[in-house]
């Protein structure tokens, strides 16, 4: 190109941010748009796992002392991961020594997440290249590049657009109006439970430091991840952790607008054939009373741990995949993450994903600001790098919930239960299964064991 490039991220998530970072440590012009009015605007979920996928991409993206911050902002590691039934009877017990690793390096692990932490680290530094308040309405494509339109009537112009906006992307609907989601059929509720002593003795004792698959007789699928976080209710760095993460802590200002503590994350995933239909109008404590009604003839364990909630923290979703587009011809617009193939929550991979497609992008935006490539080439590359890696995890994560929602099914679903539950007792017995099992876990997860 003749002048330097310009790029325009639509929606200030992990995956447009993680971009934003790229791009700025690159050199490049970057401008983020976020529909959201502050930073601590809108309800981003609870806990995400960040795999070595997403570690790999935000230490390629962000600044060294950054990516430290993120790190030592991370929840204590799981120890432990375990799948029960409804009654809290263990099936089986993976250690986290079983998964496979890749290398020794921060950016080889997994970690354990809260979507707001994450959300402030990546505003870390990016003041000024983020606008607060902006939904997109509309772009307009031009011979110098392509401008995008704004609810209040402003624009922004730039070389290159990316929809980063969501599974309801705007720009999607604009630029692959053919690309559609399907539903799943399933629906789930989740929410959080503050963390005490009494909270934790409500959970079986393997997974109060790690997490539970609970599955149920009907085919309801449910999960808990414990979230210790490293600092006190108050804000101060905790006691036990590390001299250099205490300075990080001290020294980052995003704390300040993170409420985080400890909690239990937890949800519950069910048929729409068994939910009611107003299921996603239910809100607050009558969104918890209702998870609990579904979950009735669960441990009562579970239920006083659902009791306890947070009933403002609460929120329900169906659950959507993408369907599979043909490739497209690039141009000066593309897409990131969820606004490319939303998926399941199945296999943990949905932000991941959208973390590896920053880095992809990042990259080929690199040869581009080094003359090395034409926009339209590096954008074409992308693209077809994304969508291959993109349709493995949108697949095997429907997969995943399909696979465990069977028993809602008349007549099959009894015996898919039992074939279930046996099958996963019998592979607890068996060392080398408990390994494969673990290596199918990751692998999605993880694009250097595939």
């Amino acid at each position: 190109m003749t002048r330097p490039l310009r790029v325009l991220v639509i929606g200030a998530g992990t995956g447009g941010m993680c971009l934003a970072h790229g791009l700025r440590r690159a050199g490049i012009d970057v401008a983020v748009h976020e529909r959201d009015r502050t930073r601590t605007g809108g309800l981003h979920g609870y806990r995400v796992g960040i795999s070595p996928n997403g570690a790999r991409a935000l230490h390629a993206c962000l600044p060294p002392e950054l990516f430290d911050t993120f790190v030592a902002t991370t929840a204590a590691p799981y120890e432990a991961l375990a799948m029960y039934t409804e009654q809290f009877r263990e099936l089986i017990s993976l250690g986290f020594d079983e998964f496979p690793s890749t290398g020794g390096g921060a950016e080889d692990r997994e970690y354990n997440v809260s979507r707001m932490t994450l959300r402030q680290v990546l505003f870390t530094g990016m003041e000024d290249v983020i606008t607060f308040g902006r939904r997109f309405t509309h772009y307009s494509r031009h011979d110098d590049g392509v401008t995008a339109h704004f609810d209040d009537g402003s624009t922004d112009e730039g070389d290159l657009l990316v929809g980063a906006d969501g599974a309801s992307s705007r720009v999607r609907r604009q630029y692959l109006p053919h690309a559609t989601h399907t539903e799943t059929g399933l629906v789930g509720i989740g929410g959080k439970t503050p963390l005490s002593a009494q909270t934790e003795a409500l959970l079986p004792e393997r997974v109060r430091r790690g997490f539970a698959m609970i599955f149920d007789r009907r085919g309801q699928f449910g999960i808990t991840h414990v979230m210790r976080m490293p600092w006190t209710p108050g804000g101060a760095p905790a006691a036990g952790i590390g001299s250099s993460e205490r300075e990080l802590l001290e020294r980052w200002r995003g704390l300040r607008f993170d409420n985080t503590t400890d909690h239990v994350s937890w949800a519950v995933t069910t048929s729409r054939s068994i939910a009611p239909a107003d299921l996603l109008d239910r809100t607050g404590a009558d969104l918890t009373a209702l998870a609990d009604e579904l979950t009735a003839d669960w441990s009562p364990c579970w239920r006083a741990l659902l009791a306890g909630a947070d009933h403002g923290a609460s929120v329900a979703l169906a659950i959507r995949t993408s369907d599979p587009v043909p490739p497209w011809t690039p141009s000066t617009v593309t897409l990131l993450g969820d606004a490319a193939h939303t998926m399941t929550p199945g296999r943990g991979a949905g932000a991941n994903t959208a973390l590896r497609d920053a880095r992809e992008l990042r990259d080929r935006l690199v040869r581009v600001r080094d003359g090395a490539s034409t926009l339209l080439g590096a954008v074409g590359d992308y693209e077809d790098v994304m969508r291959r890696y993109s349709a493995v995890a949108v697949r095997e994560s429907l997969e995943f919930m399909h696979d465990n929602t069977l028993a809602r099914r008349p007549v099959i679903g009894p015996l898919s239960v039992f074939a279930q539950r046996s099958g996963m007792r019998l592979v607890d017995r068996i060392p080398a299964a408990k390994r494969r099992m673990a290596r199918g876990f990751q692998k999605v997860r993880d694009s250097e064991l595939v």
